[in-house]
């Protein structure tokens, strides 16, 4: 063991020669520096060389690295320590993690426990049977063989979403609908779980959840340790599906899942392709239901936000529910108006 003494260095995140000298190391640990990023500690050598590192954003550690030259000095759990504690005090206590598989057992000594693993990638959190308590806490008071499920974003509650909901919940006997949790859109998730909660009350045989931080999309999925960027899409795409299938889907006995076709977003069609894989290997069936369509296009969330960049409410209120309206033309709605005008 060395006596090397080292001091700190914080980032809000780094800057400037600070940030290049924190790439550079990242590189030489074989990892890449991940945007995002909202603060950083180094633990910097006399030499001012940086012998260890680890960043925040939001909720999740990123970018943990320690030099070979200082492996098993206590530095990674030194860095672990001061980004919890700057979670902490930013309001955040429940901390996840994603890292490579060669990475559990040292981040199992720190106090973190396994969500789900892949060849290429594994989540991790800080709290003991936290997906397994809230997956639980999910469950209707009765139990039903014939369940359905629907992962949404809603970014916003369209025509097209409801349309998907009222044919599938046709379909079985009782409907989970996930509502995307994560801030990464432009309507927040208040909202969205919200406008999808209410447009959806005259279905009894459908129940609304957000997604907490479970069930993870491209926006928070971190590729700080992945070489191959190409494959970033579809590794998240595999850990997403198994934290769906052996959590949620187990626990509240979902038998088929739910999705519309896509002929938009290549990405989502991928992701649908790979979904029908993954489920049929679980004995979940998908279901693709064709996309609603209005004025001769398919209707889209996306087209939904360009016309409200236009302000042509005419078209809009044939492609969203009354709920979804009122909201666009508040004063909530005009300030998402001019966020996405900027």
């Amino acid at each position: 063991m060395s006596y090397e003494v080292f001091y700190e260095e914080y980032g809000y995140p780094m800057k400037g020669k600070k940030l290049e000298k924190l790439i550079e190391f990242l590189n030489e640990e074989q990892l890449t520096y991940d945007e995002g990023i909202e603060f950083t500690v180094n633990l910097v050598d006399s030499r001012g060389k940086i012998a260890a590192t680890g960043s925040l954003e939001g909720k999740i550690l990123k970018c943990i690295a320690v030099s070979c030259s200082f492996q098993g000095e206590g530095l990674a759990a030194k860095i672990v320590t001061i980004l919890i504690s700057h979670a902490i005090s930013k309001g955040h206590s429940h901390l996840f993690l994603f890292t490579k598989p060669d990475n559990i057992n040292i981040f199992i000594d720190l106090g973190f426990y396994v969500i789900a693993e892949t060849e290429d990638a594994v989540l991790m959190e800080n709290v003991k049977n936290g997906i397994l308590d809230y997956a639980n806490s999910l469950k209707p008071q009765c139990a039903y063989e014939d369940t359905g499920a629907i992962v949404l974003n809603c970014n916003p509650f369209t025509n097209g979403h409801l349309y998907l909901i009222e044919t599938a919940s046709k379909q079985c006997e009782f409907l989970h609908l996930f509502v995307v949790s994560e801030d990464k859109s432009i309507f927040p998730s208040d909202i969205r779980y919200e406008l999808v909660n209410k447009g959806v009350s005259h279905l009894n045989n459908v129940v609304v959840h957000p997604t907490s931080d479970y069930l993870i999309s491209t926006a928070t999925f971190p590729t700080y340790f992945i070489k191959d960027k190409f494959k970033a899409g579809n590794i998240n795409c595999l850990l997403d599906l198994k934290i769906f299938c052996e959590y949620f889907a187990g626990i509240l006995n979902i038998k088929k899942r739910f999705v519309g076709t896509e002929p938009f977003d290549k990405v989502t069609a991928e992701y649908n392709l790979e979904m029908k894989k993954v489920l049929n290997e679980y004995d979940i069936d998908v279901i693709e239901i064709n996309r609603l369509e209005a004025n001769d296009a398919a209707i889209s969330a996306s087209l939904v936000r360009k016309l409200l960049v236009e302000g042509d409410y005419e078209k809009i209120k044939s492609m969203v529910p009354e709920i979804t309206y009122d909201f666009l033309i508040s004063d909530e709605g005009n300030k998402i108006k001019e966020k996405l005008r900027s």
